[in-house]
């Protein structure tokens, strides 16, 4: 079987970078993720990964920040056996088949229909109460097809970023408004990342833009009555970051001791309840 030519631009070209990223960190002596999907989603693929500028240091780095959502995706589903997942914009992401939730908990993968086409061609099914919907993240018309009957944890690495502020916060109002509780799970990047976008090779080479700056995560709660901030974790700070290379520990070493280099990214995780 021949593999399957990729050709993306912008944004939606960014997932590839990631998704090597992982299957780089699977090959690691000590891997942080594992992602053994990802490293054969990745030889499957008709794509020069060179282009994504990604290396075994920033690998570990990607692998990091998807750990720590997938274990905060696990804490809720642990309290919530019976939840709904939505992973939104989840590219090839293969969160799903790292977590394998039970078949109580109900998962939605949400994405731009080419991408999701893209998916259903690279990586097997998931099993259990699993399904996909194809559409924009900002087209809150895709909401109305997911029950409101309960408990959600919504989960979206890679993406606010990419969102302009009036579009994350109708995302972040559709669905803590939809649902009778849950938690929101996202990464961001300060105004000073984005001003630097230029820097972050998989994004420049894509011929993406980012747009949405979070310098104030408890700006957010004012968006939805009952909306909390509850966790906020800096790239510095994830934990297991003795995992890094040599190389990616003396970088946020480096970044701690810099003004304004330390909040340049950030983890957080919201609950909401209505």
């Amino acid at each position: 079987m021949g593999r399957e030519k990729v050709t993306l631009h912008g944004a939606p070209e960014t997932m590839l970078a990631t998704l090597y990223g992982r299957a780089l960190d699977s090959r690691a002596p000590c891997p942080v993720l594992g992602d053994e999907e990802a490293a054969r989603a990745v030889a499957r693929i008709d794509y020069d990964f060179r282009r994504t500028g990604i290396t075994r240091i920033n690998a570990a780095g990607i692998a990091l920040r998807a750990k720590l959502l997938d274990d905060w995706t696990a804490e809720f589903l642990a309290d919530h056996p019976t939840a709904t997942v939505l992973h939104l914009a989840c590219g090839l992401d293969t969160r799903p088949h790292r977590l394998a939730p039970p078949p109580t908990v109900r998962w939605v993968d949400v994405d731009y229909p080419e991408v999701v086409a893209l998916r259903d061609r690279l990586l097997p099914r998931p099993p259990g109460d699993y399904r996909v919907i194809g559409a924009s993240v900002t087209d809150g018309r895709w909401l109305g097809e997911v029950p409101a009957d309960r408990p959600t944890v919504t989960v979206f690495e890679g993406l606010s970023m990419y969102l302009r502020k009036e579009d994350g916060k109708r995302l972040v109002q559709g669905v803590t408004g939809r649902f009778p509780s849950g938690q929101l799970l996202f990464d961001c990047f300060s105004g000073l990342g984005i001003r630097l976008q230029k820097l972050v090779t998989p994004v420049r080479r894509a011929g993406a833009t980012l747009h949405w700056a979070v310098d104030d995560p408890d700006e957010l709660e004012g968006w939805h009555e009952g909306l909390r901030c509850v966790d906020v974790l800096r790239s510095v700070d994830m934990p297991e970051v003795d995992k890094l290379p040599p190389a990616g520990k003396l970088g946020l070493w480096v970044m701690t001791r810099t003004p304004g280099w330390r909040n340049v990214a950030r983890i957080v995780r919201y609950e909401f309840e209505n």
